[in-house]
């Protein structure tokens, strides 16, 4: 697959990825959000107060209640890697982990090392797995590029239920915009709207167990409760690479693989499904944003798209694990291989009410989360350069 047309003259966005547009310089929207990304949350003196001033509002508000802020773990990297800084700047974690049925046992192994070594109590929010199997059954046969997004929604629906049983007004996240960028909206959008329809018209069981949030429900635990997102490293001098250094050799944390791999369902998703059925390698994005950030060069990543992101040998057993995972023959899964690719915006969703009153929306988000969602520089740049790239 490797490239497909131009090639930004800053990171390796291509033409492969939607609303893509490049200057008389060879320059990517996707590099200016980016850059506009950088610019708004800089490493300096400055993020390192906003830093400071969001961990004293964090103690202040817990220090009542046993946790004051909630992290999300998954046994990767980022969310390993938050439970250490979180006790680091002396706060007082719960942390909360949602089993979708897929953890890898090494990723369920460094659960158990950081919380036990940390004295971190853990809460896990099982999803019984015939839920879950049916759920991320019917994304398949719908043909959306983003399976695993019914995972991505119940664990940010478990943290804030959790949040608002608990008392708990801070939600740690790991995201990281300088090591993953900006994925693009056709690439992985979803919502509740979306997940209901889907599931109402693919699925087969009923969901009992699987956490659902609605859109208004979502806005009440934000404003009204309070309940806040907070993302960590967009303050903080944070390197993916040492982060996982200083876990290893403190906690005996074991590495599994690329960005998201300590999941076996989320992997294949990303590396086999989207990449061969829908020509989207998520790898451009995420190394894009690295290089901009200086943890890789161009001419390394340039290298690295030239293979694949997954193992040829190992492929048909991983195929085979999935297949059997979600009780699909042989037929079935060749079925929805060969069925037409969709995109989210064939089937319901709040996207399109979203975009019309973006205008309105944004500063409702603003109020209720720490960090502006990447989705409004998408869009933003977008509009702006409506008139040169289309």
């Amino acid at each position: 697959m490797a490239f497909k047309g131009k090639i930004c003259s800053k990171g390796i966005w291509d033409e492969s990825i939607p609303g893509i547009g490049f200057d008389e310089d060879g320059i990517s929207n996707y590099a200016r959000i980016q850059y506009k990304l950088m610019e708004d949350y800089p490493i300096n003196e400055n993020g390192e107060q906003k830093w400071k001033v969001l961990l004293e509002q964090i103690q202040r508000k817990g220090k009542s209640g046993k946790y004051d802020c909630i992290v999300g773990v998954s046994g990767g990297t980022d969310s390993s890697y938050l439970l250490h800084l979180a006790k680091e700047n002396n706060l007082n974690p719960l942390a909360v982990h949602l089993d979708n049925g897929f953890n890898s046992e090494i990723a369920v192994n460094n659960i158990y090392k950081l919380t036990e070594a940390l004295n971190i109590d853990l809460k896990t929010h099982v999803v019984v797995y015939e839920e879950m199997k049916d759920i991320l059954r019917s994304y398949m046969f719908a043909g959306l590029p983003w399976i695993d997004n019914p995972t991505d929604q119940a664990i940010f629906n478990v943290l804030y239920k959790i949040a608002d049983k608990e008392k708990i007004k801070y939600i740690l996240i790991g995201d990281d915009f300088r090591s993953e960028g900006k994925q693009p909206t056709e690439w992985t959008y979803s919502d509740q709207k979306q997940l209901n329809f889907v599931h109402k018209k693919f699925g087969r069981v009923k969901l009992k167990t699987y956490p659902k949030l609605s859109f208004s429900s979502k806005y009440w635990l934000s404003l009204v409760k309070k309940i806040k997102m907070v993302s960590p490293f967009y303050y903080i001098n944070y390197n993916k690479m040492e982060a996982q250094q200083l876990l290893i050799n403190k906690y005996k944390w074991e590495y599994y693989g690329e960005h998201h791999h300590e999941n076996l369902f989320t992997k294949w998703a990303i590396s086999y499904w989207m990449y061969e059925k829908f020509g989207m390698d998520k790898r451009k994005i995420t190394y894009s944003a690295q290089v901009l950030n200086k943890k890789m060069s161009r001419e390394d990543a340039l290298k690295i798209i030239n293979n694949r992101p997954y193992n040829p040998l190992k492929i048909e057993e991983e195929i085979n694990y999935v297949m059997k995972k979600l009780d699909l023959t042989k037929e079935e899964y060749l079925k929805i291989w060969n069925s037409p690719n969709r995109s989210f915006k064939d089937y319901p969703s709040y996207y399109e009410t979203i975009i019309k009153y973006a205008k309105f929306i944004e500063p409702i988000i603003n109020l209720v989360l720490t960090t502006k969602p990447k989705m409004f520089y998408e869009m933003k740049e977008r509009k702006n350069g409506l008139k040169n790239y289309e």
